[in-house]
């Protein structure tokens, strides 16, 4: 299957004259056919190659990239930093379950949710164990409202309640997080698709968890702060995201 370069586009805000950062990602193409091999064609986009690297790994997909001079030396240097990670679980964790019909509307409902960081999976039921599970088409979710997918988006979110939400992102609008592991044992992936350092990254767990290790993509320096755990949740800021870094947990 071929994507797109991972990259953000930023599109003129029709209500103001502003511009909104649409990211263009890959995974909720991966959740949606795990078991497909992927291909990037990123040329010599510098920072694509890397970015596209960190998206296949962190939704465990199986990729080829084809990258040339500064993007290649990028994915080169992902490799490299990947594969000093410790070994992670790489079952995703979620609090909504999409029940996918195949169609281009469900396709771009599941896009929105993970631009969003509405963390779900793709079920062929609803599945009692998630917070909320969503088929177009059943009563509380005609397909009618499917033709406004950011309406139907944030409709979901106010079901679920911000409360409940795995996690939470605070300070920017183009950073993509997925959340892997167990009950005892989770890692969190956060993927900054604007080719620019985010600072000062403010992250919510829910549920209190020991924050073990940050391991930053091309920021050393980076560091994890202002670690707090109250109210049946965890937070920390990320001094530096450059491309990717992860974070993991344990109990």
């Amino acid at each position: 299957v071929t994507l797109p370069t991972p990259r953000v586009e930023y599109r003129v805000n029709e209500a103001s004259a502003s511009r909104s950062p649409w990211i263009d990602g890959n995974g909720w193409q991966m959740l949606r056919a795990p078991g497909s091999t992927y291909f990037y064609d990123v040329g010599s986009d510098a920072g694509a190659g890397a970015l596209a690297c960190a998206e296949a790994f962190a939704y465990g997909a199986k990729a080829m990239v084809s990258a040339a001079g500064a993007a290649a030396d990028s994915f080169h240097r992902m490799i490299a930093f990947l594969e000093k990670l410790p070994a992670a679980g790489d079952t995703g964790l979620a609090n909504i379950g999409v029940i996918d019909d195949g169609s281009q509307e469900s396709g771009e409902l599941m896009n929105l949710l993970t631009r969003r960081n509405l963390l779900y999976r793709v079920v062929q039921r609803p599945d009692a164990g998630l917070d909320l599970n969503v088929r177009l088409g059943a009563p509380e979710y005609p397909r009618g409202e499917a033709a406004n997918p950011d309406f139907l988006a944030h409709k979901i979110r106010s079901q679920l309640g911000d409360d409940k939400r795995l996690v939470r992102i605070y300070g920017s609008e183009v950073v993509i997080v997925r959340l892997t592991g167990d009950a005892n044992h989770q890692r969190l992936h956060l993927l900054n698709y604007s080719g620019k350092p985010v600072e000062g990254l403010r992250v919510r767990l829910l549920g209190a968890w020991p924050v073990r290790r940050l391991m930053a993509f091309d920021a050393p320096q980076s560091k994890l702060s202002d670690v707090t755990s109250a109210d049946g949740a965890t937070e920390f800021t990320i001094s530096e995201l450059s491309t990717y870094a992860a974070v993991d947990l344990s109990r």
